[in-house]
């Protein structure tokens, strides 16, 4: 292998400043150690009068290069102000196109060299420098979130606080939850959108993988495909701002400390959905209060930017996250170890539920209709129903004797007096009065009740003779009492039209005669 050394040739200047500098050094020794001037001169071939001159510097030499001007001299206040100012920012190129419709004839060469002494100057400008913008109505909303320490439901647990925040009214909404996944996180979007009245044309998030996949500077950010799917829907365009640069969204980190200053410490919430209310009415109450920066209360500027807001799509996308589940038999669906339950038509039917922010079970039909929703429980097997939910199949008629004759006295205003009558003619009054109450799924109660006034005044107290009543005179007992109820209200306006108004007026002292 054959290896081909270049070398490198010095600068002559640089050959004597090297040469200067071991002189220097070779003189110092010999003269500490105590030997002449003169022997020093001899020894190291030089003359008496170098020997003194070197004896005599306190350092040793440095070669200075006699400075020439360059062409760039006349311009460097310009090339300063373009490259260290903020407002400008130019790059070399820029620079050196400025220079020569100015006048510049030189080569760009000596440009970079000048720049390079300016870097430690721009190095020194804080990287927090943020040059502040406004940006027009309904143009762009910030999306955040912030993890805080609560007292939830008795307990400390760790609470996220999703917020939003329009950046032209710098109106404001926010929602919490227990969880900060990826369904979470879409869920908010949403929400907050619909809270805030509209949806903005841009939206500046941060970079979770719940949205954003990849963001390395100079490339296109990769969205999450959920994520996209989600801003394709709302109609707005997701800008994610660069990594470890909150100050790009820094409307909605302010309000972050906000709330944990002002509604986060020192309050105590019964259960979530208490928490969220108090939240709303916080962010409600805080939008009224006037901003530092606009001089003017966001809920005045929303006035102004509300038209420039995109419609809320009328459904939102729910898909993601939902699972599938069979209704038993007794209605219920099983999530964890628990068991809610559903509508009885549901039963054998497949639903789908999914969790929302955590703390919410909501369940759904095929069609995506909302059936019901309930509070995630935190025990286990547990069973959780509504008595609403099996209306549909609930007998109105009990089953023990007891709670026959509660229902039935209760039900009926003659119930009472026909089951004490019925208790001395019959062996089983219950079993009468239980099939008397099947009657209430074919008649009203009241015309029920006029038969069971017909039948006392009668003495008739088995279900089988009440029945052939019900059959053979039914209309007439009912017509019957609609009769003497207008008979009986006619009489009473007749006696309130003719009775004597003021009686005691009519009644006169005998002194009168």
């Amino acid at each position: 292998m054959i290896i081909s050394l270049e070398c490198h040739k010095k600068h002559p200047k640089e050959d004597k400043q090297v040469k200067d500098m071991q002189d220097w050094y070779a003189v110092k020794k010999m003269k500490d150690k105590g030997v002449p001037k003169k022997q020093i001169a001899r020894e190291l071939k030089m003359s008496k009068n170098t020997v003194k001159r070197l004896l005599k510097l306190e350092s040793e030499p440095a070669y200075r290069r006699k400075r020439s001007p360059t062409k760039v001299d006349d311009y460097k206040e310009h090339i300063r102000i373009w490259y260290l100012d903020v407002e400008y920012d130019f790059i070399g190129t820029r620079i050196f196109s400025e220079l020569v419709k100015m006048g510049y004839t030189g080569t760009i060469n000596p440009v970079y060299r000048y720049l390079r002494t300016l870097d430690s100057e721009k190095m020194q400008i804080s990287k927090k420098a943020t040059v502040r913008f406004e940006t027009p109505a309904g143009d762009q909303a910030q999306f955040d979130w912030a993890e805080y320490w609560m007292y939830v439901g008795g307990k400390k647990i760790k609470i996220y606080c999703f917020t939003m925040v329009l950046s032209y009214s710098r109106m404001k909404a926010a929602v919490c939850s227990k969880a900060v996944n990826g369904l979470c996180i879409y869920e908010a979007i949403q929400d907050l959108f619909k809270e805030l009245g509209g949806v903005t044309r841009e939206l500046v998030i941060d970079n979770p993988k719940a949205l954003v996949i990849n963001h390395t500077k100079g490339e296109e950010v990769e969205y999450n495909s959920s994520a996209l799917k989600l801003f394709m829907h709302l109609k707005t365009d997701p800008n994610a701002c660069e990594p470890f640069r909150p100050r790009t969204k820094g409307k909605v980190e302010k309000p972050n400390q906000y709330i944990e200053e002002h509604f986060v410490k020192g309050n105590h919430f019964k259960d979530m959905q208490d928490l969220n209310d108090s939240i709303r009415d916080f962010m409600e109450k805080w939008n009224q209060k006037v901003h530092r920066t606009t001089r003017r209360a966001p809920g005045e500027m929303f006035a102004e930017e509300r038209d420039s807001l995109l419609p809320v799509p009328p459904k939102l996308i729910l898909e993601a996250g939902m699972e599938h589940r069979m209704v038993s038999p007794d209605s219920h669906v099983t999530v964890g170890t628990n068991r809610y339950s559903v509508p009885v038509d549901y039963v054998d039917r497949q639903v789908k539920v999914r969790i929302v922010y955590g703390y919410l079970l909501q369940i759904y039909d095929e069609k995506m209709n909302l059936i019901r929703t309930w509070a995630i429980s935190e025990g286990r097997h547990g069973r959780f129903y509504d008595d609403k939910d099996y209306k549909a199949i609930a007998s109105r008629v009990p089953s023990s004797i007891p709670e026959i004759q509660r229902v039935f006295e209760a039900t009926f205003p003659h119930g009472r007096e026909f089951y004490a009558l019925a208790g001395r003619v019959t062996t089983q009054p219950y079993f009468h009065a239980k099939e008397f109450l099947k009657l209430l799924d074919l008649h009203e109660m009241t015309d029920l009740d006029l038969v069971l006034a017909h039948c006392i005044e009668n003495n008739i107290f088995k279900i089988e003779d009440m029945r052939r009543i019900i059959k053979e005179k039914f209309f007439e007992l009912v017509l019957t009492y609609e009769r003497t109820k207008l008979l009986l209200s006619q009489e009473k306006e007749r006696k309130e039209k003719y009775s004597l108004k003021n009686e005691e007026a009519l009644v006169r002292n005998l002194t009168y005669y």
